[in-house]
Formats: C-alpha cells, sequence, structure tokens
C-alpha cells in the first residue's frame, strides 16, 4: 500500500483539495464540489493500513532506505506520475514537485500522532498576498526600491503543530502599594506618602492556551498572530490537508509545557494586578501562581507564510489563516530617517532661535 494518500475527483480523475472558499473538497480541473462525508473511503484505506504489522522484517528494511544519511529526509513515490518526492521527516502534506498534484502522509497523522483538532483555511493565497500589499501602505520609511521591486518568493499555506493547555490556576499576590497627596501651603509644598500592603487570591481558569510544537517555526511569529477562534476548530480530517503544507509536532508536549506555563502565568499576575485599583504605585512583591494539571490537545491551525527577498535578505511574514492577522518585519531606509530627524532637529532649533530673539 502506498506511504502517501492523494484525493482523486470522481469525476474526472484529477487531484482534488480543500477549498477555504467554500469550506469543501473542490476539483480545479472540472470545477466539482464535495462534501468531506463523501470522501471516507480514503479513511476506511486508511483504517486497514493500520491495522498492517508494524515491526516486521520488511517495514523495517524500508524505512532504512527511506530515511537519508542525516535522518531527516524521507522519499515517496507520487501515485499520479510515478515521480519522487523527496521530504524531511515531520513532513505530513506537500505537493508532487513533477505534477503538482498535492498528497497527504497517512502515517504522520494516525495513531498517537492523530492531531484532536484541526482549524480550517477560512483565507485563501491571494487574501494573504492581499495583506502583504496592506501591511506597506503607510510605511514612510519603507524604501522606495523595496516598495517598487518587492516580488513575493514564495507563500505556503502551512497547518502547523500547536499544543494546547487548558489549566487552572490558584493564585496569591501580596502587592508594595503607595498613596501620594500634594499639596501648597503658603510658602511651603508638601507631599503624603501613605503605603500598604494589598493582597489578591482566587482562581483563573484558562483554555487552549497554544505553544507552535515545530522547530521550523519561531516561537515569536507564531505568537504575534494570535488569538485563533477555537470555538471553529472540529474533529481532524486528512482531506482538510488536501492543497498545503503540514508538519506534525517535533516538540513535545513536555518541552512546550514551559512556555505554556509562562504564559498562564504571566497572564494571571496581569489579571489579579488589573483588579487594583486607587493607589499611585503598586508593584508585585511576592508572587505564588500554582497551575492545576488540566487537558492538553494537539492541534493543526492555519498559518499563512510568505517570503522575499531584498538587498541578499530574507523577510518572512506571517498571517492567520483563519482571522487574518498579519505580522511581519520590515526593511528600513537609514536614509530617510536621517533626514527626518535632520528636519525636525532643525525646525526645533529654528523655534528655538526665534524664541530668544523675541525675548
Amino acid at each position: 500500500m502506498s506511504d502517501i494518500l492523494e484525493y482523486k475527483c470522481p469525476c474526472c480523475g484529477g487531484a482534488i483539495e480543500f477549498n477555504s472558499s467554500i469550506q469543501k473538497m473542490k476539483c480545479p480541473y472540472c470545477d466539482t464540489e464535495f462534501e468531506l462525508d463523501t470522501l471516507k473511503e480514503f479513511e476506511e484505506e486508511d483504517k486497514k493500513e493500520a491495522n498492517d504489522p508494524q515491526w516486521d522484517a520488511e517495514n523495517v528494511q524500508q524505512s532504512r532506505e527511506e530515511i537519508g544519511d542525516d535522518g531527516t529526509l524521507k522519499t515517496y513515490v507520487c501515485d499520479s506520475c510515478g515521480g519522487e518526492i523527496i521530504a524531511d521527516a515531520t513532513t505530513g502534506a506537500t505537493s508532487c514537485p513533477y505534477c503538482g498534484n498535492p498528497v497527504v502522509v497517512p502515517k504522520q497523522f494516525s495513531g498517537m500522532l492523530r492531531p484532536d483538532l484541526i482549524i480550517p483555511f477560512k483565507l485563501d493565497k491571494k487574501q494573504a498576498e492581499q495583506k502583504l500589499k496592506e501591511h506597506l501602505k503607510g510605511k514612510v520609511l519603507l524604501p522606495k526600491m523595496f516598495r517598487r521591486e518587492n516580488r513575493i518568493k514564495e507563500v505556503k499555506g502551512i497547518y502547523v503543530p500547536f499544543w494546547l493547555y487548558t489549566s487552572d490556576a490558584d493564585a496569591e499576590i501580596h502587592c508594595r502599594a503607595t498613596k501620594v497627596r500634594r499639596w501648597t501651603s503658603g510658602d511651603y509644598e508638601y507631599t503624603e506618602t501613605k503605603h500598604f500592603l494589598v493582597t489578591r487570591s482566587g482562581q483563573i481558569g484558562f483554555d487552549n492556551v497554544p505553544a507552535d510544537g515545530s522547530e521550523k517555526m519561531a516561537n515569536d511569529l507564531m505568537e504575534s498572530i494570535e488569538p485563533f477562534q477555537y470555538e471553529a476548530a472540529v474533529p481532524f480530517e486528512k482531506a482538510y490537508l488536501a492543497g498545503y503544507l503540514a508538519d506534525k509536532y517535533d516538540v513535545s508536549s513536555e518541552e512546550c509545557a514551559k512556555r505554556a506555563n509562562q504564559r498562564m502565568q504571566k497572564c494571571t499576575e496581569r489579571s489579579f494586578m488589573d483588579t487594583i485599583n486607587g493607589y499611585t504605585t503598586c508593584v508585585p512583591e511576592k508572587t505564588d501562581i500554582q497551575l492545576r494539571q488540566g487537558k492538553i490537545s494537539y492541534a493543526l491551525l492555519p498559518v499563512w507564510v510568505l517570503s522575499t527577498k531584498y538587498k541578499g535578505e530574507i523577510l518572512t511574514f506571517a498571517m492567520n489563516g483563519q482571522t487574518g492577522k498579519f505580522v511581519g518585519n520590515l526593511p528600513m531606509d537609514n536614509g530617510k530617517v536621517w533626514r527626518i530627524f535632520g528636519g525636525v532637529f532643525a525646525a526645533v532649533f529654528l523655534l528655538t532661535f526665534l524664541i530668544t530673539g523675541l525675548f
């Protein structure tokens, strides 16, 4: 049985993929649309494959042949054209470099590797490219050459693996606060400072705190495109991957838990601090936050990754494939910065000179 799965149109035999606009499977050749339920026969094939022996000598030998010398590359054969598809060890969905047909690697998402949830793409490639154009608008310090010659090098729709943490936090926070009062009497100015010990304690709950489980994705970039709307998440089906890239996780839930815990602890402290009002200053002195073990879910979330090249540097942008939130750093024209700074300095100098001359 083939190691890869291709979704074929029952009408014309062409490769079909998930269409984010209509939230259905669609054939790009005959425009036939399919509900995901009509593709259950593919899932039945996956179940048969999952029942095959996993540790016989033939399978072990095959896996050794598929993995490269560095342990990171695998080779698959396209069912449509017979072309060779080379992918790394985490690739779960890609496309054939010869015929372009989308393919899914079922074993990357089966058994214990099967995600609990998936948020399907809502926005397509054209919308991602349009968001980049909007991102460039109004950026006065952007180099003209970049704006004029900008060419998108690559646009990829990727289902990124995320761990979602649901937990409750018991917290007790002790703060040092002050109330400062100032007044004037006669020729004297008085200041009165009162000191207080403020305590807050209670519980707070967290649902689906995300931490990306992919070493390929920068954590700060993935956190910048949050939030995702998890009420739109659906049970995982491989058909959603058709036409996109997807990776299985290569960072475990235990490794990601530290980042998720830090986010929950900071959020807890901030939420409790927001309840303290009426003081001039308030500084946390002692914080005790205990996270109770909750639920961990494995999900695939939609991300558009765009890259462009400028002066030999690859610039990467990311867009939330569900909400459209777009982030990414842009180059800056240092000449414009100095000209603007020089203009402001000259204006301030001239104004100061005029004021000095008047007095």
